[in-house]
This record gives C-alpha cells, sequence and structure tokens, in this order.
C-alpha cells in the first residue's frame, strides 16, 4: 500500500478531491507523499523547537522530490512528571506513541516517514513505528540542550534535583538551590547529560535509521537546522531506492546500538526500549545480552551523571561516529550493515576524528574494560534486574545491607529528605512496576536527594520500577518478577540482608528458601482498585 492507494486511477477521485482541497496541485499529486511525524508541544522543553526542526525537514522532502504532510503525536515531559502520578503515564506512553503513529500512517498511505523526536518514551515509541510500518524511514531528533558554565561548574537538570537534597540536608542554602535551579537548563532540547533521552538518540546512528550527527549536535545549533533538511531529502533517496526500516533496523543493527550503549554508559532505561523494538522486530532481546556485550565492550565516555562531560562535549570531541570508529577497532561493530545515509555504517564513520581523548577515550586506554550496564541475577531477581554500573562508585559494587522497604516511591521519598535513611541501608521501593504502579515510574527523586545528601556512596537502592538516566549510585532497578506479579521483592522486610554483587552479576535476599516459601504464604500481594482511564487500559495489556 502506497499514495496510489488515494490518488491514482478513477475510483480515487473522492481522494483526490479531499487532497485538491489542502491545495494540492496535479503535479504534487504525482509525487511522492512523505508524512513527518512531529512531537512538537509547548510544554517539554526537548520539544519546544520541534517546529523549526519540521519546517527545515519540509524544505528537506520538497528538495528531494516529495510532497511533506506533517501530523503530531504525544509528548511527556518526564522531568515535569517526576514524582508525582504524571509519572505513571511515561513509560505508558511509549505504546501510545507508536500506535497513535501507526493509525495515521496507514489511514493516509504515506509512502515514507521522517520521524522528530526528542525525548524519552517519544524516541523508541516512533523506532516502534517505524519498525511496524516499514517504510523508508529517517530519524532526526530536536538536539541536546546545552550545558553552561554560570560560575558554580556546568550545570544540567540532575544538578537541580541533587540540590534539593543538598538544601534538605543544610548543605547549601535556599538561595544557592534557586541559583542552580536558573542555570541548570539554559535553552531548549533534550537535557544536557547522557540521560535516556540523549541515550536513545545516539543509539539511532547507532542503529543507522538517523543521520550522523542526529544524537549529539546540540538544539540551539544551525547545524541542527541543517541536519533536519538533509534528513529531508536523505528520506526520498531511500524512497527511490526502495530501502526501507527493516531494512536498517534489525538484530545485528540493534547489536550495534547495544555495543554504542555500553562505550557510552546510557540509561538503563535502554534495556527496556531495545527490547521492545526488538519485540517489533521479531527477535529475542533478554537481559543476559546486556552483560554477554558488556563483558565485550570497554567504557569509552564518562558523560554525567557519570562523569563531568555533558552532550555537547562528546560534539565536539566528534560524537558517535568517533565512538563507533573506536569499537571498530576491536571488531565491536557490524561495519557493513546499511544506514539512512544509504551507505554503510562503516563509510559513515569512515574519516571520523576523535577530537578529545579524555571525553572518547582510546579503546587500548578505556575508563573501564567492561560496559556501562549490567544486568544483576539471584533469587531477589530471578528474572533480572538493571544497574548503571558506569554510575556506581567503585566502593558500592560489592555490598550488603539491612533493607528499608517502602511500598512506592512517595514513602521512600519521604524517608530519604527527612534524614530516616542512614548509611549501610538497601532501601528497597517495590509496587512501582509496569502493573504495580502501574506504569513503572522513573524515581529521580529519592536518587538524587540521596547523592545530594552525600549518600550516594553508602546508600543502595532496589526497586520493580526504573530509574531516570539521570540517575547516579548503586540504583538497580528493573528487577523481576515485579512485587505485583509475585516476585520475591515482595516478600522482603525491614531488616533483611541484601548481597549486591555488580562485578558478578548477582542481586540475593539472604534468607532460607523455606522462610521465602513460608512469607509467600501468608503474605498477600496488594492491587490497584481504583484505576481509570488509560492506565485501566494498559494494565490489561502488559
Amino acid at each position: 500500500m502506497n499514495s496510489d492507494t488515494i490518488k491514482s486511477g478513477i475510483k480515487s477521485a473522492p481522494q483526490r478531491s479531499l487532497l485538491r482541497a489542502l491545495g494540492l496541485t496535479d503535479g504534487e499529486l504525482k509525487r511522492p507523499f512523505v508524512g513527518v511525524v512531529n512531537s512538537w508541544n509547548e510544554i517539554v522543553p526537548g520539544h519546544v523547537n520541534l517546529d523549526k526542526i519540521s519546517k527545515a525537514v519540509k524544505e528537506g522532502v520538497i528538495s528531494g522530490g516529495g510532497v511533506p504532510f506533517e501530523f503530531n503525536t504525544i509528548a511527556v515531559c518526564d522531568g515535569i512528571a517526576m514524582g508525582h502520578v504524571g509519572m505513571k503515564y511515561s513509560l505508558a506512553s511509549r505504546e501510545l506513541i507508536a500506535d497513535s503513529i501507526e493509525c495515521m500512517a496507514r489511514a493516509h498511505c504515506f509512502d515514507a516517514l521522517v520521524f522528530i523526536p526528542n525525548c524519552d518514551k517519544v524516541v523508541p515509541g516512533m523506532l516502534m513505528a517505524a519498525v511496524r510500518l516499514d517504510l523508508p524511514s529517517v530519524f532526526v531528533s530536536g538536539g541536546p540542550m546545552l550545558s553552561v558554565d554560570s560560575g558554580g561548574g556546568y550545570a544540567d537538570l540532575n544538578s537541580v534535583f541533587e540540590g534539593v537534597g543538598a538544601c534538605a540536608a543544610g548543605k547549601i542554602s535556599r538561595e544557592q538551590l534557586a541559583a542552580i535551579e536558573t542555570a541548570a537548563c539554559p535553552t531548549c532540547g533534550s537535557c544536557s547529560g547522557m540521560f535516556t533521552a540523549n541515550s536513545m538518540n545516539c543509539l539511532c546512528e547507532a542503529i543507522g535509521i538517523a543521520l550522523p550527527g542526529n544524537g549529539t549536535v546540540p538544539a540551539v545549533y544551525s547545524s541542527r537546522i541543517r541536519l533536519a533538511k538533509q534528513a529531508g531529502e536523505a528520506v526520498a533517496e531511500l524512497l527511490k531506492r526502495g530501502i526501507s526500516a527493516r531494512s536498517i533496523i534489525n538484530q545485528k543493527s540493534v547489536g550495534n546500538a547495544l555495543a554504542v550503549d555500553m562505550a557510552l554508559g546510557c540509561s538503563t532505561n535502554t534495556a527496556l526500549h531495545l527490547a521492545a523494538v526488538a519485540k517489533e522486530c521479531g527477535f529475542e532481546f533478554d537481559l543476559s545480552q546486556i552483560n554477554a556485550v558488556s563483558r565485550a565492550t570497554p567504557t569509552l565516555c564518562k558523560l554525567a551523571p557519570s562523569g563531568k562531560h555533558h552532550v555537547q562535549d562528546l560534539d565536539r570531541a566528534g560524537g558517535i561516529p568517533a565512538v563507533m570508529a573506536e569499537l571498530a577497532k576491536k571488531g565491536l561493530i557490524d561495519t557493513e550493515l546499511l544506514t539512512a545515509t544509504g551507505k554503510t555504517v562503516g563509510e559513515n564513520f569512515r574519516g571520523a576524528v576523535n577530537r578529545d581523548r579524555d571525553v572518547i577515550r582510546d579503546i587500548d586506554n578505556a575508563y573501564s574494560e567492561s560496559g556501562g550496564l549490567a544486568a544483576l541475577f539471584g533469587n531477589l531477581a530471578q528474572e533480572g534486574a538493571v544497574v548503571k554500573r558506569g554510575a556506581v562508585d567503585k566502593s558500592m559494587l560489592k555490598f550488603s545491607g539491612p533493607a528499608r522497604v517502602f511500598d512506592g516511591e512517595d514513602a521512600a521519598y519521604r524517608a530519604v529528605i527527612s534524614g530516616e535513611i542512614k548509611k549501610g541501608d538497601v532501601v528497597v521501593i517495590r509496587y512501582e512496576g509496569p502493573a504495580g504502579g502501574p506504569g513503572m515510574r522513573e524515581m529521580l527523586s529519592p536518587t538524587s536527594a540521596l547523592a545530594g545528601m552525600g549518600l550516594d556512596k553508602d546508600v543502595a537502592l532496589i526497586t520493580d520500577g526504573r530509574f531516570s538516566g539521570a540517575t547516579r549510585g548503586a540504583a538497580i532497578g528493573h528487577v523481576a518478577p515485579e512485587a505485583a506479579k509475585g516476585g520475591t521483592i515482595a516478600y522482603i522486610r525491614d531488616g533483611d540482608l541484601i548481597d549486591i554483587d555488580i562485578p558478578s552479576y548477582s542481586l540475593n535476599l539472604r534468607i532460607s528458601d523455606d522462610e521465602l516459601a513460608s512469607r509467600k504464604k501468608t503474605s498477600k500481594i496488594k492491587e490497584n482498585r481504583e484505576l481509570t482511564g488509560y492506565l485501566k487500559k494498559y494494565v490489561r495489556f502488559i
């Protein structure tokens, strides 16, 4: 099915009549129809500039011989939704985004698509739609926010969250917190560290569905506008050559993305999103694959929250092409795969130069011999859990401590901010999984509060929910099975000892099998009783 379905032959006269109502000429009716999928809105800082990106994309489509048609989808700002009921809708929005794009693209018979995402769930939602629709497709994000030095060092959104904890602990004044708040987000764009949005936009490059520069060129640079025009031109060329999304997004290209993920130290949320893309593609993806790639792939970058650098520094140093060129030296990248440029992966990074070997380490001088993520398994996570190993202090890689158990993020945050959590504790937050939350909330508030209070090197946090890509410290999320599904995390009690061994990929509750079986018999799983609207529908299908 293509645009000829709605514009060719006698039977399409009614449809052509409606298309003419848009102002289309006879000449335009003969050209390919390109959908421009835009997540622009006026509430998300990462999306407020996407009207300019879309304008440039449409100019590129016209230059390439196509007719562009813009339509929109939703976008949730995780930072604004953080710490309240709004976060329940963040991950849940991913499926809504994918489904809405499918509806628009199928109903209107587009020949090709250009996707304009920027923030956390929008990128994977659009990737899922691209695979599902299998049309010639190119992604171009709105770009990362800048981080600037306002006199107190380079700040980002995470600096504000951590500042709240520091202020609560009396380490900084309210005036100092206000100064951080004012300086942290100086421009439009996705938040400036290697948080989830920038992680996914960089991985679009690694997969090959986005042009080089997509993940790192700052939102406010004119080169971002030029990149958008090139994306519009590129999709026209893909259409001419018959190169569809599944020609680019497949098991091998997702493998490239996973290697780049490890080298960059991306957000733990990439595990959720790459798994969702794999499911759309029809191949298996499980957490053990993360460890296999992580063991083989060194950490080349230490970007915020793991280090001092931000995405603008990665761009200046050479961006994703320079990272992939380093990984290719050890055969960690499949260089023969096709990309949205019409060239192979290897051709795309040929000539890439690493301009700053502190931002992007040489592969023989890596920050770490293993990758930035790790999946943990044990009696507390039979199906696995995920931690951003690159953001964990060395002293916390092996850690044991007594559990402090909370049924939900809100109670845990109150305990942290009031000083109830002590050095050596393991904070356990449960009933925040996809079904139990519902929606699997990110928990940047408690992790940042711990960091701001100076406890990130002394306290671990475990949850069946998930963490923002901005989280640092021994924060272990995605524990599965979740509490609502009867996972071991539902039966932990205050004072139980928990053993964390990240180098050995293990996470265990130190009780006997008999004791665990006894608790399962005498404990009752909590249920969500008063769900309404979209969350009620979401829970039915997870």
